[in-house]
């Protein structure tokens, strides 16, 4: 159903979750896969770094002006 969705703003800690925001680095995920198991992306390394990938591939497509290691500090790919 749709009150299991959480919004998972994909960069976080330190000032990165508003810049998940500002840039639309955010996903839709199921609290299972959020943060209510140990399957979720607060939880599972694998996972995390498949969604900063893709959420930094994103950003560089979307944004090819700017530099993604200049405003997030880290390479993820």
């Amino acid at each position: 159903t749709y009150l299991n969705i959480h919004k998972h703003e994909v960069f976080y800690g330190n000032g990165k979750r508003q810049l998940s925001i500002k840039y639309g680095l955010v996903v839709p995920l199921c609290g299972r896969h959020h943060n209510m198991s140990n399957d979720g992306v607060h939880y599972n390394r694998v996972l995390d770094l498949k969604l900063k990938q893709q959420a930094q591939k994103a950003f560089e497509y979307q944004y090819p002006d700017l530099d993604f290691m200049e405003i997030f500090k880290r390479n993820y790919l």
